[in-house]
């Protein structure tokens, strides 16, 4: 069991649903690595991220960004991205 916040919890959710994975919210680590050998994400699951989180908070992430490496390293840095720019409550 990892040592989720309510909101990673949240965004944990959302990026098992939306991605189909085969693992439980309260799996996925705050600080492991969302692709390579932490869950093994690629860019196609990125541009689905995007998508969502767009959707669901108002934050178009871009893929010009030059953050998002940062942003996209772990559930943690990528919810932190998320309050900060959220335009949806």
């Amino acid at each position: 069991m990892s040592n989720q916040t309510p909101f990673e919890t949240e965004i944990a959710q959302l990026l098992v649903t939306t991605l189909n994975l085969k693992v439980e919210p309260g799996e996925i680590s705050p600080l492991d690595p969302l692709f390579g050998e932490g869950l093994g994400l690629d860019s196609i699951d990125a541009l689905e991220i995007a998508l969502v989180v767009h959707q669901h908070y108002g934050y178009k992430l871009r893929s010009d960004d030059p953050d998002n490496t940062t942003i996209f390293s772990s559930l943690r840095s990528l919810c932190e991205a998320i309050q900060k720019n959220r335009t949806i409550p």
